[in-house]
């Protein structure tokens, strides 16, 4: 008895001493680290908070956001610094992308600032500034927390590539065994529940199967009549292969565009999910920039070089130029448009938009319809961009949720590539394929950090 007393005595005192040595540590705010040691933690984890700046970002708030990272399996790297000469503003994001070594999308809290930048081949340059952007106006003067986790919550859908290997994967706990009483209850319950549950899941396979029928019957009028368009495209090309001056380059951008229109009849046909349309207005896009360089042999024209559709309406074709429009209750952002509407903009005009039907009988552009809309933007502008684009819009909104990839194929957005992101790239990379805080405005708007953010 008196041996059991003693351990248990001592079991306190061991706990004690433990709290005193955690109290310690997280004491009163140190010195702040360096650059190279905040890309030290970065190697070994998405978020790192200097202990200078401990007061801005609790470590509960701290591990929540890591693991909303890691959950996502993408390589966004969150900082949160204090503003002082040890993080002098300029250079800052190169330098930390440098010393940490790793391809991703970089976000730092330097003060009351906020910026970031990426690896294009993580994200492209317009996609970082318009998220930037986005957190910045819809998130001004708000704390370390609540901005942090606008942004991550967009990063992780928008960022491609996978966390870095040297990242632990995973929260303290995943590790956990279950106990054998833990087990025995488990198997328990689930023999006892287990017709229930077979049940519940036959009858949300039924009404998934159901709301995918009807996304994906909407979707097919507008696919219809972006194929429709099409056709009437190439029906109206004065272009024969025979024809005077036409060479073998000229004949194959033609065989291209009427292959492109052939694969999105036959892709749409046989789409049986509303992911599948992706691939169907992919084709069309592919088959409008060959009818671009086509034009371009036979006038003996520059040719295009490969970009995006219009924003305002794909069927516009290859944009032209980048223009600053701000949508309806949304922030500014650049979008790729056609010569057409570029006119239009610069003379205060409303752009020609696509729209699609939302009911009742109403049109409205497609960025303020529904998800079911997202695949088929999707396929237009792949590769990430999309999400930027729309930032906060109706689509962008819905886009940026785990229920519409679980419900419409979210995803890379048609992107058809394998991406590098997380991966070690080495302190010799180039910081010209590294940007995002261009535009985006800096620390601060590019006078300083003003709490407005990079």
């Amino acid at each position: 008895m008196r041996k059991r007393l003693f351990a248990l005595l001592w079991s306190c005192l061991l706990l004690m001493l433990s709290a005193a040595v955690l109290a310690v540590a997280h004491a009163a705010p140190s010195a702040p680290a360096t650059i190279d040691e905040a890309a030290q933690a970065l190697r070994q984890g998405p978020v790192y908070v200097d202990p200078a700046a401990a007061g801005q970002l609790s470590a509960s708030e701290a591990d929540a956001l890591e693991k909303k990272i890691k959950d996502a399996d993408k390589p966004v790297f969150v900082a949160v610094l204090p503003q002082s000469s040890d993080f002098p503003e300029e250079g800052l994001l190169a330098n930390l992308r440098n010393d940490t070594g790793i391809t991703g999308l970089y976000a730092v809290r330097l003060g009351d600032g906020f910026d970031a930048g990426a690896d294009s081949s993580v994200m492209p340059v317009r996609a970082v500034d318009n998220l930037v952007a986005s957190v910045k106006t819809q998130d001004a003067g708000a704390d370390a927390a609540t901005q942090l986790n606008a942004f991550v919550d967009q990063a992780v859908e928008q960022a491609r590539g996978n966390a870095p290997a040297s990242w632990s994967g995973g929260t303290a706990d995943d590790g956990a065994a279950p106990s054998a009483t833990g087990l025995v209850v488990l198997g328990a319950v689930a023999v006892a529940g287990g017709a229930g549950a077979y049940a519940v899941v036959r009858r949300n396979r039924r009404r998934k199967e159901e709301e995918e029928r009807a996304a994906l019957d909407k979707l097919r009028v507008v696919v219809d009549e972006d194929i429709t368009a099409y056709g009437e495209t190439l029906e109206r090309l004065d272009f024969h292969p025979a024809e005077p001056g036409a060479d073998d380059t000229m004949r194959a951008d033609y065989t291209r565009a009427l292959d492109s229109y052939e694969s999105a009849k036959t892709r749409m046909e046989r789409a049986r999910h509303p992911s599948e349309v992706r691939g169907v207005t992919q084709a069309l896009e592919d088959g409008r920039y060959s009818l671009a360089v086509l034009e371009a042999r036979r006038t003996g024209a520059e040719l295009p070089a490969r970009r995006p559709p219009c924003f305002f309406d794909p069927r516009h074709g290859p944009a032209v130029a980048d223009v600053r429009w701000t949508p309806s209750g949304g922030s500014a952002r650049e979008v790729p448009v056609c010569g057409a509407d570029e006119v239009r903009l610069r003379e205060g005009e409303d752009p020609m938009s696509r729209t699609v039907d939302v009911g009742d009988g109403r049109r409205r552009p497609y960025w303020e319809a529904g998800p079911a809309y997202g695949p088929w933007a999707g396929g237009y502008f792949g590769g990430g961009l999309l999400p930027g684009l729309l930032v906060g819009t109706m689509l962008g909104s819905m886009l940026a949720t785990p229920a519409y990839a679980a419900e419409y194929g979210g995803g890379d957005f048609g992107s058809g590539g394998e991406w590098s992101g997380g991966d070690v790239s080495g302190s010799d990379f180039s910081s010209s394929d590294f940007g995002g805080f261009g535009d985006g405005g800096g620390f601060g708007g590019g006078g300083g950090f003003d709490g407005g953010g990079f």
